[in-house]
């Protein structure tokens, strides 16, 4: 099979040592630094304002209306396909249990400065456990239609004091496919709204102004259960798991990932300093905790968990996905904690990581090692100080106050609920 290893050759096991032993056996390196581990305690916090941005606290700062819509927009599919709860769009089931029980939650909407509706749109799984595209459009057409109808809020703003979780591959696009998502781009009636998703990319039609960008879930409580002694020496050099080639819809190589996975196999397979596979073994959690660079690249969406993976771990984060739009950009350096190598430079990435001064990988693991940065990628529960559910809220209060140019005038309509391809108008449930 394509990239599966059963054991490294002995002289690559001795490769791999030596180069690593000599880079971090540099002049004045403490026993801490030599073993690639920031140890605890051995952190370095976020400077400027991207620190004090990490460490807000959104309570006080907004109220949040969490509207009551009828159990078949969530709870309800929930209980149909529990497998929801643990994939990597759950954010969109976890955003709507934090909210209910949050201290900027308003019962009274008269108040309240953002609308929330819970609608679980990646949650109706086929059996691979991919969302229907096609259902998601018309499940939030309803759910709109219906709130809409119920309650006078969405009607004063055009839903442009609301906001909603789209955790798709190409967010409120509703498409896994990119070139089908832009030729149905966002969904007409969210498009004043505010869209919380993990897509993002400059310059792309998915990505609205004003968006805010999150990370994909990744289960903490399984992540914590792997941890190894922080003392562990980070004895990978290069460490990717996953697809190269997508060869039901793409067997060449050539449109998933733009070509860049199936350049890294070309170029690195028998890399020494790269451990790259298409298997996923039982320790692929431990084996991250003791590498030094972990490959992010694009699949066919820009953004994975693996990039939440590589920050919990403390694993520099290596992003080729050009364009790419990253979660929280303004209270996490990504340009200080990770790597960015151009999807055309795929193969000079050997060189590219070989040539990094050891001071800047030791940098970049001490800002990894600060738990603000590894909270910040979480959806935990129960909810802690500076989570992610914490920054959602703080990007949603830094929008306030609403410009006047939110509330509509008397009669006055910016949305075509008639809008949008035909197969979007079709009766949900």
């Amino acid at each position: 099979m394509m990239g599966a290893r059963a054991g490294r050759p002995p002289v690559a096991v001795l490769l791999v040592a030596a180069y690593v032993f000599a880079l971090f056996s540099s002049p004045g390196a403490s026993a801490a630094e030599v073993t690639g581990r920031a140890a605890q305690g051995n952190t370095e916090r976020i400077s400027g304002s991207a620190g004090d941005v990490l460490e807000d606290n959104p309570v006080g700062r907004l109220k949040v209306f969490v509207y009551d819509l009828p159990s078949k927009y969530n709870k309800r599919i929930v209980t149909k396909d529990a497998r929801c709860l643990n994939h990597m769009f759950a954010a969109e089931i976890f955003m709507h249990r934090f909210l209910l029980s949050s201290a900027v939650r308003t019962l009274n909407p008269e108040e309240a400065d953002w609308f929330y509706a819970p609608v679980y749109t990646t949650c109706d799984l086929t059996l691979a456990g991919l969302p229907l595209p096609f259902k998601s459009p018309r499940m939030m057409r309803s759910a709109l239609q219906f709130l809409s109808k119920k309650w006078p809020f969405w009607n004063r703003t055009d839903g442009a004091d609301h906001f909603f979780v789209v955790p798709h591959d190409f967010g409120a696009c509703f498409h896994y496919q990119e070139e089908k998502a832009i030729e149905r781009g966002i969904l007409p009636l969210l498009r004043r709204a505010t869209l919380v998703q993990t897509f993002g990319q400059k310059n792309h039609v998915c990505l609205k102004e004003g968006s805010i960008t999150i990370p994909p879930y990744a289960p903490p409580q399984k992540m914590q259960s792997h941890l190894i002694p922080l003392d562990t020496p980070r004895s990978i050099f290069v460490y990717f798991r996953g697809l190269f080639y997508d060869n039901g819809n793409d067997p060449e190589g050539g449109y998933y990932a733009r070509g860049a996975r199936a350049s890294l196999w070309e170029n690195f397979k028998n890399n020494p300093l790269f451990d790259i596979s298409t298997e996923h073994p039982a320790t692929y959690y431990e084996d991250m905790q003791r590498a030094v660079f972990c490959l992010c690249p694009l699949g066919w969406a820009p953004w994975s968990p693996r990039l939440v993976e590589a920050v919990v771990f403390g694993c520099i984060p290596v992003i080729i996905a050009d364009d790419i739009v990253l979660p929280f950009a303004d209270a996490i350096p990504w340009d200080e904690i990770g790597v960015f190598v151009n999807e055309e430079d795929v193969p000079r990435l050997d060189s590219i990581l070989t040539s990094i001064p050891i001071d800047d990988i030791l940098r970049k693991q001490r800002l990894l090692a600060n738990p603000s940065m590894k909270k910040a990628m979480l959806f935990p529960q129960p909810a802690q100080p500076r989570d992610a559910f914490h920054q959602i809220l703080n990007g949603l209060a830094r929008k306030l106050p609403h410009p006047g140019s939110v509330y509509l005038q008397p009669g006055e309509k910016r949305l075509n609920w008639t809008a949008g391809p035909v197969g979007d108008m079709k009766r949900w449930k």
